[in-house]
């Protein structure tokens, strides 16, 4: 009886414990699409931001620095979700951003352009760190990618406020 009793528990519990492999495993392969299927260029669209792009005189002012048009471009593949630049290697994003920021034209070399170049470092690390680590949540990889939009946005803002500035401090009064 005893016998009898101790097999037919053995067997419950064998019954049990396989059906929940293939749980688990349905979930991990779901959790892996959606993590593929959420930063999208559809979604990266429907950010709302201010998307400041550079004026005539400011492509004239950043075409001799290189490492800004490396971004700009990546920002593009980046609003693709092309997220290969950013969730790559990060002793290379530290030496492309030292470079970004040591290489910055003395025309625009202010404390506000310089001070966005520092944010845009924070943001490209904060991303590369939220895109490489796999226990973070879709929607903060999203919010991170965001603020790198934002970031470069507001660096192409600056830009055109200081070459504008410099237009109008130009400018002497009659009087």
């Amino acid at each position: 009886m005893k016998t009898r009793f101790f097999l037919i528990n053995l067997c419950f519990l064998l019954l049990i414990n396989c059906g929940d492999d293939k749980v688990l495993s349905e979930t991990e392969n779901e959790e892996n699409s959606n993590q593929k299927s959420v930063i999208t260029a559809k979604a990266i669209e429907g950010f709302k931001y201010t998307d400041y792009v550079l004026s005539p005189r400011g492509k004239k002012a950043v075409a001799n620095w290189e490492k800004y048009n490396e971004l700009a471009i990546q920002v593009d593949y980046l609003k693709k979700a092309d997220l290969s630049f950013f969730n790559g290697d990060k002793e290379l994003l530290k030496v492309f951003i030292n470079e970004l920021k040591t290489k910055i034209p003395d025309a625009l070399k202010t404390n506000p352009i310089v001070s966005r170049t520092v944010i845009i470092e924070t943001t490209l690390f904060k991303l590369n760190e939220n895109l490489t680590l796999n226990n973070i949540k879709d929607q903060l990889k999203l919010e991170s990618v965001k603020e790198v939009l934002v970031a470069f946005s507001n660096l192409n803002y600056q830009i055109n406020k200081k070459l504008e500035r410099d237009i109008y401090e130009k400018i002497k009064s009659e009087y």
